[in-house]
């Protein structure tokens, strides 16, 4: 399973997304597969927009099971070959959000 490093803040989790979908899509694209649809968990939907959706030009199915993770397939193979999916996870994303938020609220230790 692919995740997200961490790091570059709550502003680019957009862009972290974009860029983990679109790597798991171009590796299997390297494989010869034809990507065409993404199974998502419910709070990996929640950070889907519309305009991500329509970028990554895959029909998109939730199962809740999933949780945080996504797997993106090649349908035709799915189930026939391992390599015709990968499966992608944002959960590490989302812990790292919830530090930040809690690093935020610490109160400030100076020195004296």
């Amino acid at each position: 399973m692919r995740v997200i490093n961490m790091g570059k803040g709550s502003s680019d989790i957009a862009t972290q997304l974009i860029d983990l979908i679109t790597t798991a899509i171009n590796e299997l694209r390297e494989e010869g597969l034809e990507p065409d649809i993404m199974l998502v968990g419910p709070d990996f939907q929640k950070h889907l927009t519309e305009d991500l959706s329509r970028l990554v030009n895959l029909r998109i199915y939730v199962i809740k099971e999933l949780g945080a993770d996504a797997i993106i397939a090649d349908s035709k193979y799915m189930g026939q070959l391992k390599k015709a999916s990968k499966r992608i996870s944002i959960e590490p994303l989302l812990e790292g959000e919830e530090w930040e938020e809690i690093i935020k609220q610490l109160p400030e230790i100076s020195e004296d």
